[in-house]
């Protein structure tokens, strides 16, 4: 389903802005644990919650895992970047002010390439920089309480430009990005922890039309489903208004406004009228120097980049021939994508690999709730598997029972279950195999008939109705080759 379907003369322009906290051990500016799960207000100290005469102290892991997400979105690198206040007084905000990077960020402009519906798009970054997170506001029946162990988390916020044009502009995007994220390991992206949070600029305007209209922005999301229907949803009220009031000044029609995303009724909801910059009152902050970096220091971390998500797609649907697809479900889940890599180690057949991991076995444990690279089979396991069938030495519907077991029994090879079960070792002399052979034969001459009359359809029921009367346990090159053999021969 397209985008056009609704927008009819009406385009829509998407921004967003990526919130991603950074898995370092610590705090941005205080030596705080940065972890996730602990008790309210235990992962703390005099800097997260703002007590005076504390001052702020740069983490450099943070710096260098900016500098990695930089090389890996081919963006700029400034030798020198700064830090910023940004003032607002929310109570999960302890000190007033946000400590962030305003005019002067630690990366400018850089790419992002995904597919899109099977055509491979660039999407443009503005620039991305450095802040600490705000603490949480916890809400109970009687009052409201707040939990610092979020409070200087650190984050890296990822702008893009407003080049998207529709929900799965967006989406794929975004899914591209936390991809590149996972495989440089700068965060975990765990998007139910809040490790990753979208911001969305939704605006829409006349086609032919240059200008951006008023925009707005959608707060918060966290999951790529909400995300488009959020847009989807965004995108028609704004379309709507604009109809609905023709002849009036668009800037009166859609003001900028913070919105939220009604899950239950699929609906944006204003909540707040957008801020800008003069509200909040950015300055240079006076408590920390400025960021300085050498090429030599870019240089060294840009040699020790991993390989990245696109660079995969394009070695597995290029080298490997797996589908677009197939390689898209594959590098969009780099646990799933690095487990296909340690079984591809000792299987060569990269496609069926690729159907039996990720149809197969994902499919077997959807209902548990746990991904298969925490399920416990190891992957050579399921590498032993796919060998077995290209070995004939089980048959295709053999190992969809095999399956069956591996995932009750984790430990157990495909190998040690055969051994265990004597039903798994294919029928392979022809004395076994002629007299069904001949069975199915004298039961269906038509199509013997067909099959000499050029239709390749009337061999192929054959071969079921012999694989069917073995119950599966014929090795089917087998079956083909001595069904050939017989039909081939002269009558007596």
């Amino acid at each position: 389903m397209t985008a056009e379907y609704f927008y009819d003369d009406w385009e829509p322009i998407i921004g967003l802005e990526v919130h991603v906290q950074l898995n370092t051990l610590s705090k941005l500016f205080s030596p705080a644990p940065n972890k996730f799960g602990s008790e309210p207000n235990t992962n703390i100290g005099i800097i997260d919650t703002g007590q005076p005469g504390s001052l702020p102290l740069l983490n450099k892991e943070a710096v260098y895992k900016a500098v990695m997400l930089g090389c890996a979105i081919n963006s700029q690198i400034p030798l020198l970047s700064k830090f910023d206040r940004k003032s607002y007084f929310y109570p999960d905000s302890p000190r007033n002010f946000q400590i962030t990077q305003f005019d002067q960020p630690i990366l400018i402009g850089g790419s992002v390439t995904a597919d899109v519906d099977g055509k491979t798009k660039s999407f443009a970054i503005e620039h991305a920089h450095l802040e600490d997170d705000s603490g949480m506001l916890k809400h109970f029946s009687s009052f409201t309480g707040v939990d610092y162990n979020r409070a200087g988390v650190p984050l890296i916020e990822i702008v893009s430009a407003p080049c998207m044009y529709g929900p799965k502009d967006a989406s794929a995007y975004a899914q591209a990005l936390r991809a590149i994220l996972q495989y440089i390991n700068v965060s975990d992206c765990n998007m139910e922890e809040g490790g990753l949070r979208f911001d969305i600029n939704v605006s829409v305007r006349k086609k032919g039309e240059s200008h951006l209209r008023n925009k707005t922005e959608i707060k918060n999301l966290n999951s790529f489903t909400y995300m488009e229907m959020a847009i989807e949803s965004e995108i028609r009220r704004q379309i709507h208004a604009y109809t609905d009031s023709p002849h009036k000044n668009p800037d009166t029609v859609i003001t900028s406004q913070t919105m939220r995303f009604d899950i239950e009724n699929k609906k944006t909801i204003p909540m707040r009228s957008k801020e800008g910059a003069p509200d909040y009152r950015y300055f240079p902050e006076p408590d920390l120097p400025p960021i300085v970096l050498t090429q030599e220091y870019i240089d060294t971390v840009k040699k020790n980049m991993p390989e990245l998500p696109h660079a995969r797609f394009e070695r597995y649907t290029n080298d490997l021939h797996l589908t677009p697809y197939s390689a898209s479900v594959l590098i969009n889940n780099k646990q799933l994508a690095d487990y296909f890599e340690k079984a591809l180690a000792i299987c060569p057949h990269a496609r069926a690999l690729c159907n039996w991991i990720t149809v197969e076995f994902v499919g077997r444990i959807k209902e548990t709730g746990i991904s298969l690279h925490n399920f416990g089979i190891p992957p050579q396991h399921i590498a032993e598997l796919v060998n077995l069938i290209d070995q004939e030495k089980i048959t295709g519907r053999m190992a969809k029972e095999i399956a069956d077991i591996m995932v009750e029994s984790v430990d157990k090879s495909p190998r040690v279950i055969i051994s265990e079960n004597p039903k798994f070792r294919p029928i392979t002399d022809t004395s076994t195999l002629d007299p069904i052979i001949d069975q199915v034969l004298a039961s269906h001459p038509q199509s013997i008939v067909d099959y000499k009359a050029g239709k390749d359809k009337a061999f192929n029921f054959l071969v079921g109705q012999i694989m069917k009367q073995c119950q599966g346990k014929a090795s089917p090159p087998l079956v083909k080759k001595l069904l050939e053999e017989k039909i081939s021969e002269p009558p007596l």
